[in-house]
């Protein structure tokens, strides 16, 4: 029987879940303008390069006979739903996204979104991180969400404020150093 007739998928899982956080039920997609630019360039370069590459090489394949076991083919088959389904990702969630200017931050006493925060933990070690949007979140350019823990513990804190953070090993006391409100990532 054919595939088309049954609920049997071909061991591919269309339907996993993306990479980024989920929004708290209620909340807006905030990303910084670098984000939105970022997912924005992304889009333009899966739609305009990354799948016609994939489609010329799946037409190429599909002409040389037995797909079967046709690797190019195959691979190529399922590259293009990731892309279709990274596309699909990233128009729903810029679709939903308000870009926050952090220029605009009014209170810059405060951690608020957009917010690059140096933070003293319980063993005096300092860390730099910027809260920006759970798609555009890099940690390893210093950058996490604003629905993470240290974001979460760091809201509307002031320097030299102490805050409980919740970890994995229990709680830990994490004292605000200096906040500031810049649109370039932490070094």
């Amino acid at each position: 029987m054919s595939k088309a007739f049954t609920k049997e998928s071909d061991g591919d899982d269309d339907e996993l879940p993306e990479t980024a956080a989920p929004l708290p039920p209620g909340t807006k997609n905030y990303l910084t303008p670098e984000g939105h630019a970022r997912l924005r360039d992304e889009l333009q370069h899966l739609r305009r390069v990354e799948r016609p590459r994939i489609v010329e090489v799946v037409s190429w394949a599909a002409g040389n006979g037995d797909r079967s076991e046709n690797g190019d083919y195959l691979y190529g088959k399922k590259r293009l739903r990731e892309i279709d389904r990274r596309v699909r990702y990233l128009m729903k969630r810029l679709e939903i996204a308000e870009v926050v200017h952090v220029e605009k931050q009014k209170n810059r006493e405060q951690v608020f979104f957009g917010a690059t925060v140096t933070y003293a933990d319980s063993k005096d070690m300092e860390r730099t991180v910027r809260i920006v949007g759970a798609d555009e979140a890099r940690q390893e350019h210093g950058e996490v969400s604003w629905v993470s823990p240290i974001a979460r513990a760091l809201h509307k804190a002031a320097e030299g404020d102490i805050v409980k953070l919740r970890t994995p090993s229990g709680i830990e006391d994490i004292e605000v150093v200096d906040i500031s409100y810049t649109a370039s990532t932490p070094a």
